[in-house]
This record gives structure tokens, C-alpha cells and sequence, in this order.
């Protein structure tokens, strides 16, 4: 189980007062539920009960004394921990696999007692990195394409790609759910089948897609940076916790108030 280091200070000082109030929609967020817009929606179509009782009515508060279910699921509050993981190769980003294959839970096996989920996910052989938290509303944000969190990928192709194919990178590449863009493109001085591309999406394989619209594939992808996080102080298949610093930095990057401000 966590420490008092591993978690906000923030959701510490929350567990402390089992009394204080707090509205059912955040209170569903805080627990790594869901959003609070979609908390609204269950709270709205008669899918969350309180004590015991189906509760439809928006505004209404709780405490941590207070029953909370939703969708037949007993809710807890927990503090919020946040985590991140340079992913390895050979790992699903999911909670668990009925294959038996390594999840990203067996990569952070120790490091929380807490029930943590992958902020989006990296496909089975892409290493590089990736948040983990049971910060509902943060994750949610994180994800969701009108905040445009930036992510930095390093690609290597089977055949180097054209200039032209660069560039047209940056104006847009067709592709069956949509035109996909990069923020910026560069190419690697030693390298050339080795682009270094930003993107402020997180569609499924879509650096592999754009790469594979010009007749070539990926052999390696790694991403190095997630919202402004580095992988410089992490290996690959190791984890840290994310500083306090870093946790406000994510939390103002999506519109997400800080204690005492």
C-alpha cells in the first residue's frame, strides 16, 4: 500500500474528513469511475445508487460514510496516484488479459496497492511511455482530442520516406477514420528510415497508419514524450512516481483546477 509520498496531498487531506460533502458526479470521478460529464449520464439514466437507493437527482452530495454504486459496481474513494511507466516491448496496455500475456500492471506490479488505469494505450511492441492513475477526470482530459495533448514519437521505417512524404506529414495524411496530422516531422541526421514526429492525437496505430500510407511499415516506435513527460530518467520496463510538479503541470495543461487556486 502507498505511503503518505505516493500520493497528492490533495487526496490525502480528503480521506482525512469522512464527513465532508462532496457532489456525486466528482465524487464518481475521484474514484477512477469515469468523468464527471459521463458521471452526470449514469447519474441521469438511473445507473448509480446511494445507501441503497437509485439517486437521479443532479446536485446531490456525499460523504465517505455513503454507499456509492454504479452500474451494479461498489465505489471506494481512494487517493489519487499517479504513475509512469517506459513501457517494454511484448506488453498489452490493459488491466489484465485473458491470454495470459504481460499487461502494463505487470510492469508496476509494487509500485501501488491502489487500482490504477492506463491513461490511453501504446500497441502491444511500441515501448515508450505511459501514465497510469485512478485520477478519473484527469485521465479522462488527458485523453479525450479537444485538449490536443502533445505526444512525441521516434519511428523506424523499413524504407525511408520521401521528402515529399514528410511534408505531406505536417499538411495531412488520408486515412479511413479521418485526416491525420503531425505537428512537426524531422528525420534523423544518422538515420534516414528514423523520423522523429509529434502528434496532438491518440487514434489506434496511428503513427504506423501514416507511415504505412506510403508503402513502407514501422519496425520500431518508441514515445519519448507524453504531455510534456520525458523518458529521460527512465528506462525501458521501469516506473517512477510522477512529481507533484508534474502532476499540477497535467493538471493546468487540461483546464483542471489546483487546491488553492
Amino acid at each position: 500500500m502507498d505511503s503518505p509520498r505516493n500520493v497528492s496531498k490533495e487526496s490525502q487531506q480528503r480521506l482525512d474528513e469522512p464527513q465532508k460533502p462532496f457532489r456525486l458526479n466528482k465524487f464518481i470521478a475521484h474514484a477512477g469511475f469515469c468523468s464527471r460529464r459521463e458521471a452526470d449520464a449514469l447519474i441521469s439514466s438511473g445507473q448509480v445508487k446511494v445507501n441503497g437507493n437509485v439517486v437521479t437527482e443532479m446536485g446531490i452530495k456525499v460523504t465517505l460514510k455513503d454507499q456509492v454504486v454504479v452500474k451494479d459496481q461498489p465505489l471506494k474513494l481512494e487517493p489519487h496516484v499517479y504513475i509512469l511507466l517506459n513501457k517494454g516491448t511484448d506488453t498489452i496496455s490493459t488491466t489484465s488479459d485473458e491470454k495470459g500475456r504481460k499487461t502494463v500492471m505487470d510492469a508496476i506490479e509494487d509500485a501501488t496497492g491502489y487500482r490504477v488505469y492506463p491513461v490511453g494505450r501504446l500497441d502491444r511492441n511500441t515501448t515508450g511511455l505511459l501514465v497510469l492513475t485512478n485520477d478519473g477526470e484527469l485521465a479522462h482530459r488527458l485523453m479525450h482530442p479537444s485538449y490536443k495533448v502533445k505526444k512525441t514519437y521516434v519511428a523506424t521505417s523499413r524504407d525511408p520516406l520521401s521528402e515529399e512524404a514528410l511534408a505531406q506529414m505536417k499538411m495531412g495524411v488520408p486515412l479511413e477514420d479521418g485526416t491525420a496530422k503531425a505537428v512537426s516531422v524531422k528525420r534523423s541526421s544518422t538515420d534516414p528510415t528514423k523520423l522523429t514526429l509529434m502528434v496532438e492525437e491518440g487514434r489506434n496505430h496511428l503513427i504506423r497508419r501514416m507511415i504505412a500510407y506510403f508503402g513502407t511499415e514501422v519496425i520500431r516506435l518508441k514515445r519519448t514524450v507524453y504531455a510534456g513527460l520525458t523518458d529521460r530518467d527512465i528506462r525501458v520496463g521501469r516506473w517512477r512516481y510522477l512529481k507533484p510538479r508534474e502532476i499540477d503541470e497535467l493538471k493546468r495543461l487540461v483546464g483542471l483546477s489546483l487546491k488553492g487556486e
